[in-house]
């Protein structure tokens, strides 16, 4: 099973920019090919931008090749080189609009498809350990070359066993898009509601806390990243950890994970878990939000899908109110005093009330993720802004 956090970690950990990891179901690779390349509409309805304005770019990895790379107008991928890079030290990988709408192929790959708006995005071609890697905007980082250019990107892959897209926020939250994709039948997520962009933005800057990850009207920076930034609380959930750390001294949770129950109790300062699974030091407010350190999901299919559902549990607070994980009512998320209110709006302004705030947000399929066995053809939109 190829997830999202190997196909991060792989194709694109070259990169010089980190690119957070989650867990995320691509499909399974040796199945009958489903399509060799796949056909992508690309359409502007943002009601912000004239066509002229903007720029996408279609990044990643040739999964036949293995090098890393993007796609160029005609649809053709090109392996990246340190020649791309022009005369400013950037490369750029920038495919025009055709009036309204834009149109392009896709071979099969992994990757990302990024959009920008009134300038274009500055790829940078580096020695990735004597390969040529791409170097990603980050736009949580204020020093990045593309900091001050609004953008956002949709995440996919293309393999034998079909088309794996989602709209993601775990990084940032920028452009309002949404996929469609057509094959065995034809499923649309990303959606906004009218007005969720301004619904996003204010929603956290209405809050004391969360209000210093909005960058003026340009976008809103994960907390996770927050952190690193200094504009976050390193010990946001600290109190809500402690609290969990001492619910289960006192009694066991169950965690249902991969087709299997695991019973854990708090013991020697660890969650510690039956069925062969690992046990979880006390996690920081940073391993909550990226999913990561104490509560790494190792690829064993035991430790990491539990891993997955506390990183999910811990996210959408709900540890304190059920001893039974995951939870699957929605309307239970987000109820602790100290809880992820990043996540929780994006969720309040989707329309199908799906969305990746976090890296594990696809537990219990409430990421904004398609897929499709025998794909015919992506379109992704600029929806409105307003």
């Amino acid at each position: 099973m190829i997830t999202r956090r190997s196909f991060l970690g792989g194709s694109l950990a070259a990169a010089a920019t980190a690119v957070p990891l989650g867990a995320w179901a691509l499909g399974t690779v040796g199945t009958a090919s489903a399509a060799t390349s796949l056909p992508v509409t690309i359409r502007n309805n943002s009601g912000k931008f004239r066509g002229s304005d903007l720029f996408f770019y279609v990044v990643g990895t040739n999964l036949k090749t293995n090098e890393m790379g993007f796609v160029r107008p005609d649809g053709t991928f090109k392996a990246a080189a340190l020649s791309d890079n022009g005369a400013d030290g950037f490369a750029d990988l920038s495919i025009p609009f055709s009036g309204e709408q834009a149109t392009t192929t896709l071979p099969q790959m992994s990757g990302r498809i990024y959009f920008s708006a009134g300038a274009k995005l500055k790829f940078k071609v580096v020695d990735g350990g004597g390969r040529p890697a791409l170097q990603f905007p980050a736009g949580w980082v204020k020093t990045d070359p593309s900091f001050n250019v609004l953008h956002d990107c949709v995440e996919f892959t293309l393999n034998d066993a079909g088309m794996f897209c989602n709209t993601t926020m775990v990084d940032m939250f920028s452009m309002p898009l949404s996929i469609t994709l057509n094959g065995a039948k034809q499923q649309t997520t990303g959606t906004l509601k009218a007005g969720g962009r301004n619904q996003i933005f204010s929603a956290l800057k209405a809050d004391p806390v969360f209000s210093k990850l909005v960058v003026n009207d340009l976008r809103v920076i994960a907390p996770g990243h927050g952190i690193e930034a200094g504009l976050f609380p390193d010990t946001f959930f600290a109190p809500f950890i402690d609290a969990v750390f001492a619910k289960y001294a006192a009694q066991p949770m169950t965690v249902t994970a991969n087709g299997k129950t695991f019973k854990g109790q708090v013991s020697g300062g660890k969650l510690v878990f039956d069925g062969g699974c690992q046990a979880f030091a006390k996690p920081s407010t940073r391993d909550v939000l990226f999913c990561d350190g104490a509560l790494s999901a190792p690829n064993d299919g035991v430790t990491g899908p539990v891993a997955a559902m506390l990183g999910a549990a811990f996210n959408r607070t709900t540890l304190l109110a059920s001893t039974t994980q995951p939870v699957s009512n929605a309307g239970a998320f987000y109820q602790e005093k100290v809880t992820n209110l990043y996540s929780k709006a994006m969720h309040a302004a989707s329309v199908d009330g799906k969305a990746y705030g976090f890296a594990f947000d696809d537990i219990l399929d409430f990421a904004a993720f398609i897929l499709d066995n025998k794909p015919t053809s992506l379109t992704v939109t600029l929806t409105p802004f307003a």
